[in-house]
């Protein structure tokens, strides 16, 4: 039987896509030029930016050129609510969030936005009790591992050490995967030439200015994250259509026939290549009504429980999040992840609701190859908007990747400095000594991941699949690291052997369910929802049985928190956030009730109420589905005002102080006034004053001058490299 199937100019199926089988099958949108642009250009300008935002900031706000190792890995640990927030939306955006959101909101339609953001703020939620919990009873520390390695000794260490490195590694292969397929695909530049050029962009200014430097770039990334989402969700639902003609055209593409699908998606001769494992048209298989407009989705709820267990394992044992919670000041711990995790749901939610959905709704010749790869997103923006919308989204994934990119990095070098370097090979290591480690490693896990990203994709491993694969690997460190500040009846031996047994039994079960379904063990069986599910079932849970099993019948313990911190040294005498003021117990437990309470409440609404909430629609009919996207927009706009504003406004003393200073260098200001030299006021000289005592548990007051151990000395810092020594009559 011949079917006919007419093809509009305005509306789905489109005219300028016939005899077209793929969206991005033909030449690329942009030029290469527009790609090196993107990739060295914005890596060079970011690179200068920042660099010279951090000089600035720290040559008129602590009146020093230098950066000691322990600021250039901890920020100062005094970083504020509204920044620890960018940063962590900013280190949570990974190119998966811009490009596999919108995977599965093709596959599954409603659901798979839904659940790829609520299945991933939790975790940020949950951390920020693990984050107050950090500021109690280890305050001083600097890496995760650091932590293992006081309460439960080298074994853990080295045990917990491969678990974080496997974390660091899986997350930034997935930002040059998803960034390099997105590269060639929108301006022709070789994936493996883009996956060498694209860590550059991180490397310069995370070299130049340490942890610092990656917040304040995040910032900036974060905010235009936010203006490109912004602009999209407005272009979607707004200039272009509207929720009502959005639903009216998802209501069609399912209402084809197969043998209308295959008329759509034919050539002009006649010759179909149409598959309906390829292209989205028809009804969606295990839908409700097969529509892409309910959350009564068996793959998308599937989806949502892979995505729950692995991003756990992302987030707890990335070495990343430990190092915000680490630099953030402990007011803005708690406050500053649940912020975080609230602004940053609604990038996959908006985004996916909008470019998502629209794929599907506009019948785009989008294959699944060019979803799994995350390619929907530039393909609905070349659509709507041309080659403007193909540069805003390049720049947009480019912001997502540099970010968590450099966030990766400083990850990676903190590791490597002090649980490698200062731990097992010179435990002696000075500050300059552990900062050029720290340089010398940013460099190198640069250079080696854009070789190994290239190694996964011919493999035929893609951005979907390895997103899939990653709570296999490192999700049985979960629990052990959950417990390891919140539990002091952990034990050591019981995390080492859970973390290796849930390991071993993931990999099994893993390989086990693809050869029970597909009969064999390949890359297409083992990336299947069912198989992947089982494995990422496997290792959270088993882990965290063993370790809670062993810790309660075999190996009792009952460990005193007060004892942690004390076995955690500072290479540098450098006390920022580490005052009487910031460890008060009392605000500390004022500040872990606080993000108990709501964190849990905000899980349990996220992943329970919300979704239960939506199973009486079953379907969601047109008024229901506008309600929805009125959310996903206010959400989307809320977020971005809040992300934008409130680190500017919390800031608003160092940005004037800044300003002061620079004004007092070019003449505008009073020299008497100017902010780069501290001295010593005759007041103080004139006071008979014992030596105090410069410890951990009872730091000088940050706004005192430093006393060296000759009382007869005085220290001026000043804006010389050297510091200036100044005899005095005490």
């Amino acid at each position: 039987m011949n079917v006919t199937i007419p093809r509009y100019e305005k509306e789905p199926p489109f005219l300028e896509y016939s005899d077209q089988d793929s969206f991005f099958g033909g030449d690329a949108p942009l030029s290469k030029e527009v790609g090196y642009v993107v990739v060295i250009g914005f890596g060079a300008l970011f690179s200068v930016i920042t660099t010279i935002l951090v000089f600035v900031s720290t040559y008129f706000t602590s009146g020093s050129r230098t950066i000691t190792s322990e600021n250039f890995n901890t920020a100062g640990r005094m970083v504020k609510t509204g920044l620890t927030a960018s940063v962590i939306v900013s280190q949570w955006t990974w190119a998966a969030t811009l490009l596999q959101s919108s995977n599965v909101a093709w596959q599954y339609g409603i659901s798979g936005p839904f659940w790829y953001a609520s299945g991933a703020t939790i975790q940020i939620l949950l951390f920020g009790v693990i984050a107050i919990s950090l500021k109690k009873v280890a305050p001083s520390a600097h890496t995760v591992c650091e932590i293992v390695n006081a309460r439960w000794g080298r074994t853990a260490h080295k045990t917990f050490l491969f678990f974080a490195f496997c974390a660091n590694i899986i997350v930034t292969s997935m930002l040059l995967l998803g960034g390099a397929a997105t590269v060639e695909a929108l301006t022709g530049v070789d994936y493996r030439l883009a996956s060498f050029l694209i860590p550059w962009g991180v490397i310069l200014y995370t070299v130049a200015g340490g942890l610092k430097a990656t917040f304040l770039a995040s910032y900036i990334h974060t905010v235009i994250i936010f203006i490109v989402l912004v602009i999209m969700i407005f272009v979607v639902y707004i200039k272009a259509f509207s929720s009502d003609l959005i639903y009216q055209f998802l209501e069609k593409t399912i209402s084809y026939s197969e043998e209308e699908c295959a008329a759509i998606y034919s050539f002009a001769n006649g010759t179909s290549y149409y598959d309906d494992k390829t292209y989205a048209c028809g009804p969606v298989p295990g839908n409700n009504s097969g529509s892409y407009l309910t959350m009564l989705s068996a793959d998308g709820l599937m989806f949502g429980i892979i995505n729950i267990i692995g991003n756990f394992g992302t987030v707890f044992v990335d070495q990343s999040y430990w190092q915000s919670a680490i630099a953030a000041r402990p007011s803005s711990a708690a406050k500053g992840y649940l912020l975080g995790g609230i602004c940053w749901f609604a990038i996959p939610f908006s985004l996916a609701t909008s470019l998502g959905l629209a794929s599907t709704a506009l019948m785009l010749p989008i294959t699944a190859s060019e979803a799994g790869s995350g390619l929907v997103p530039p393909a609905v923006a070349q659509h709507l908007l041309g080659n403007g919308g193909a540069v805003l989204i390049l720049i947009m994934l480019f912001m997502a990747i540099v970010s968590t990119g450099s966030a990766e990095s400083i990850a990676v070098s903190s590791l490597v400095a002090y649980d490698i370097y200062r731990e097992y090979i010179n435990p002696n290591a000075t500050g300059k000594q552990i900062l050029w480690v720290s340089r010398i490693t940013i460099i190198f896990f640069g250079l080696i991941m854009g070789g190994f990203s290239i190694a996964l994709y011919e493999m035929g491993l893609n951005l979907g699949w390895v997103y899939l694969f990653m709570g296999i690997v490192i999700g049985s460190a979960v629990a052990p690291l959950w417990f390891l500040l919140t539990w002091k009846g952990a034990s050591g031996k019981g995390a080492v052997i859970a973390a290796w047994s849930g390991f071993a039994l993931a990999l099994i079960v893993w390989f086990i369910a693809a050869l029970v379904q597909s009969g064999e063990i390949s890359v297409k069986a083992l990336g299947t929802n069912e198989v992947m599910l089982s494995g990422n079932l496997v290792a959270i849970f088993s882990s965290a049985a063993i370790h809670y099993a062993y810790s309660v019948f075999i190996d009792p313990t009952d460990y005193d928190f007060s004892q942690l911190d004390k076995k955690i040294t500072l290479v540098e005498q450098d006390l920022s956030g580490l005052g009487v003021e910031q460890q008060d117990p009392v605000e500390l437990d004022k500040a872990f009730k606080w993000i108990t309470r709501r964190g849990y409440v905000l899980t349990f609404v996220l992943i329970v109420v919300w979704p239960l909430l939506s199973i009486p629609a079953g379907k969601f009919t047109e008024e229901y589905f506008a309600f929805w996207v009125l959310v996903s927009v206010m959400w989307g706009f809320g977020a971005a005002i809040t992300i934008t504003v409130l680190p500017l406004t919390e800031s608003s003393e160092e940005i004037g102080a800044i300003i002061k200073g620079i004004k007092g260098k070019l003449g505008m200001g009073e020299k008497e006034e100017e902010p780069t030299e501290f001295k010593i006021s005759p007041v103080v000289l004139e006071k008979e004053y014992e030596e105090p005592e410069v410890t951990k548990e009872q730091p000088i007051a940050e706004e005192q001058p430093y006393y060296s151990e000759e009382p007869t000395k005085e220290v001026i810092y000043n804006n010389n490299d050297d510091d200036d020594e100044r005899s005095v009559d005490a």
